[in-house]
């Protein structure tokens, strides 16, 4: 959404058309993309996210009409609105029943279109609701990229909303892929800083000789290569949020530089001899235990007290299960939107091996997993087959006792198992069990009962 009011591609034959309509939206606070005729259009949406498109009916090389069919293939769920010249009415209201949102005559004044826009607004939010109200009842709370089920996740998310509109500095730890920049940008998106920039760095990718000088900048003349001013990152984020990836990795004499900088709110740059005031909030990470770190002495204990005024602490993948599926679902989504395609789902196999798993790339691992699947599958869903082998091979929970030969006790305790498994991984929810289970809601109830499952 690169305009205030969203992004609209206007695809029109006529460049006067093109022409108007773009000057009247502009005004108004839409982005306008344009294209000449369908496959134009077709090749645009495939590069560019648009939230509404204005189609004409009658075009050269590509009708209207097989644009609209060729653009609800391609999964693009932008409200379509037709333009119809004088004669052209029964086509649009069979565009409206392939899929159009509305339509609109021409000529047609400006307040027609922008309403035409607004309903179409208006209904794609309310489309956004209806996923977000299933989501909820699912006990499946979003935020942005952030998925989950999880009861500590949950506590998370309330825990921004609250702190959000403060400068309190925070210390966001966890291991690798958990999505500890996730936090830290909603933490800026919904705070007031949100028009400043996020600035993000992190401290173990730069050399320690080039570090100082990224956060802190430095005067022409400062050293031998330094032809020119350059502005530090800490400056570079006035009036916004610096986010600090890894601090534990930061050198001990910029330690020192980085509380003095927190505490005096200013920052020096290299050569300098006035520091300049600066007003921006720091969000830290880490996979270290800066505890640890201070009591071995290689992390400043005042700096990290003056860090972790408002510690988050995200937990592994491993230990919440709960949220593999909400967010395969929601990676699904995300890819076969970028990549315009169409996925169903995931089948209950796959999500099996899915939970299983434990996951050492956490979140991250996840994603790259679900894409990999969505490249490789030749149906309509995600196949047990388009995983990776070491996903594949994970060892079952369940163990089979060598003393005994009996298929039907191997098959009783099998099964227990795994209505085990499902019930914890949705927690407790029978009707999503029984259909990772692939049986019916009224043969897992009776399961329960024969094996004297306890919830």
């Amino acid at each position: 959404m690169k305009g205030p009011l969203g992004t609209v591609l206007i695809v029109d034959d006529e460049e006067a058309m093109r022409h108007s309509l773009g000057l009247i939206l502009k005004k108004h606070g839409y982005h306008i993309v344009t294209a000449s005729d369908g496959k134009i259009a077709l090749a645009v949406m495939k590069e560019e996210p648009v939230d509404f498109v204005l189609l004409d009916i009658r075009m050269p090389k590509m009708e209207g009409l097989e644009t609209l069919q060729e653009t609800i293939k391609m999964g693009i769920e932008a409200p379509i609105i037709m333009m119809t010249a004088y004669g052209t009415i029964d086509q649009a209201v069979q565009a409206m029943k392939s899929g159009a949102f509305d339509y609109i005559s021409k000529p047609f004044k400006p307040d027609e279109i922008l309403l035409a826009l607004e309903r179409a607004s208006e209904h794609e939010q309310l489309r956004r609701d209806n996923i977000e109200l299933r989501r909820q009842v699912r006990g499946i709370l979003t935020m942005d990229e952030i998925v989950t089920k999880n009861e500590q996740m949950i506590g998370i998310l309330e825990s921004i909303r609250k702190i959000s509109s403060f400068k309190t500095t925070v210390l966001i730890s966890g291991e690798s892929g958990t999505g500890k920049e996730l936090v830290a940008r909603q933490i800026h998106k919904i705070s007031e800083r949100a028009n400043g920039p996020f600035v993000a760095i992190n401290c173990a990718a730069i050399p320690a000789s080039l570090l100082e000088s990224e956060l802190f900048g430095y005067k022409a003349g400062a050293f031998t290569d330094a032809k020119s001013d350059k502005t530090g990152l800490i400056e570079a984020s006035q009036k916004g949020t610096l986010f600090l990836d890894e601090v534990g990795e930061l050198p001990s004499q910029l330690q020192v530089k980085l509380l003095r900088a927190l505490q005096e709110e200013e920052v020096l740059r290299l050569g300098d001899t006035r520091p300049k005031k600066v007003d921006l909030r720091i969000i830290t990470a880490t996979a270290r235990d800066l505890e640890q770190e201070v009591a071995k002495g290689t992390f400043r204990e005042d700096l990290f007290y003056r860090l972790n005024v408002f510690p988050i602490k995200i937990p592994p993948l491993r230990e919440r299960p709960e949220d593999i599926e909400p967010l395969v679902d929601h990676f699904i989504q995300k890819f076969t939107r970028r990549m315009n395609i169409k996925i169903k789902g995931i089948r209950p196999k796959a999500l099996v091996s899915l939970m299983e798993y434990k996951w050492p790339g956490n979140v991250r691992e996840l994603e790259n997993t679900i894409e990999r699947a969505i490249v490789l599958t030749e149906t309509e869903y995600l196949e047990y087959e388009n995983l990776p082998e070491k996903i594949r091979e994970t060892k079952p929970c369940f163990t089979v006792d060598a003393s005994s030969l009996s298929i039907k006790q191997h098959v009783t305790s099998l099964e227990k198992e795994m209505i085990i498994r499902a019930l914890k991984a949705t927690k407790g929810n029978r009707t999503r069990a029984a259909k990772l289970l692939e049986i019916s809601t009224r043969t897992l109830l009776y399961k329960i009962a024969e094996y004297k499952i306890e919830e």
